[in-house]
């Protein structure tokens, strides 16, 4: 156990205690997943490491290894991780100094990203473009998370119970467990609990599409369901629309892109995707917010220069 810890412990040995003692049972599988994977690459980049030897140097050449085969960002995150445990083992005495002090952070060029939504007319023709039937399929549930924004999980923990007709409201109150073996679990933190307003159009759609199921089980997860699925299902209706493909998780960037663009408040917004706060949204939009502020830069200029 970590009481036990000396300085001639492998820092490999002593991080996976660490994970074990601090971080199970009190962070989500998925980001437990992301500790593990950092334990099993430094089994793979320091194996014979010893807590008692990490010293800056030590420690930013184990980050320029890692960062040979990563992107900056990754590597950002493969150095927080890495933090918290460094600084528990300054605290016990075994590192003297703190190591993470200003490292420098580096990674591989990055590559050409894809786009990650889709402008007002893009989005237009890719829902056009859409199968949608008198069953519910995965066209569907397309067209819910663009109108809603809500994630994936979200959206495949859709009941009937969830809809309010009457209000136009849906109701997120937890998620799906796709990644394992399905299953209601808790929604991301307190503000993903929330009521969305839907549009009259698609309140009628889903208000015909329901009514014969069960009103507590899912409506798209009626079998075990992959994001992989929904995302090459996807790409092939955005082929067909003739527009750049996107992921799920794209159109969610895309509802929230629309909103910004026609003046909807950075408030409301974030209450409308379950952010935990607005940080969240300016940090995740905030190439949009530029171009927005640039636009009102414009309109200041020529509201004051009509002044004389």
């Amino acid at each position: 156990m970590l009481a036990d810890a000396t300085k001639e412990e492998l820092f490999c040995l002593y991080y996976k205690q660490w994970i074990s003692v601090y971080k199970e049972g009190a962070i989500r599988a998925v980001t437990m997943s992301k500790y593990r994977l950092t334990q099993s690459w430094i089994e793979r980049l320091a194996p014979d490491l010893k807590v008692g030897e990490i010293s800056r140097v030590m420690y930013q050449k184990l980050l320029n290894d890692y960062a040979a085969h990563h992107e900056r960002q990754t590597t950002m995150d493969f150095h927080h991780q890495l933090k918290g445990a460094i600084l528990d083992a300054v605290d016990e005495g075994l590192i003297d100094r703190d190591p993470t002090r200003k490292a420098i952070i580096k990674g591989k060029t990055p590559r050409r990203k894809k786009p990650k939504y889709l402008n007002q007319f893009e989005l237009h023709k890719l829902l056009t473009s859409l199968r949608l039937g008198p069953l519910l399929s995965w066209d569907w549930a397309i067209l819910l998370i663009a109108k809603t924004g809500i994630r994936f999980s979200e959206a495949m923990a859709v009941t009937p119970d969830d809809f309010d007709f009457p209000r136009q409201t849906l109701s997120i109150d937890k998620t799906w467990n796709y990644k394992e073996q399905g299953g209601f679990t808790p929604t991301k933190n307190r503000s993903s609990v929330r009521k969305i307003q839907m549009d009259w159009q698609l309140i009628i759609q889903f208000s015909e599409l329901v009514k014969d199921i069960p009103r507590n089980e899912p409506i798209f997860a009626t079998k075990r369901v992959f994001n992989s699925t929904a995302n090459h299902c996807l790409a092939r209706r955005c082929a067909e629309a003739g527009v750049p493909v996107i992921t799920i998780h794209g159109l969610r960037h895309t509802h929230a892109s629309l909103l910004l663009f026609a003046g909807v408040s950075i408030a409301s917004v974030a209450r409308r995707l379950g952010h935990a706060s607005m940080t969240t949204t300016q940090k995740t939009y905030l190439h949009i917010i530029q171009e927005l502020e640039n636009q009102d830069i414009d309109l200041v200029m020529r509201s004051l220069s009509g002044l004389m």
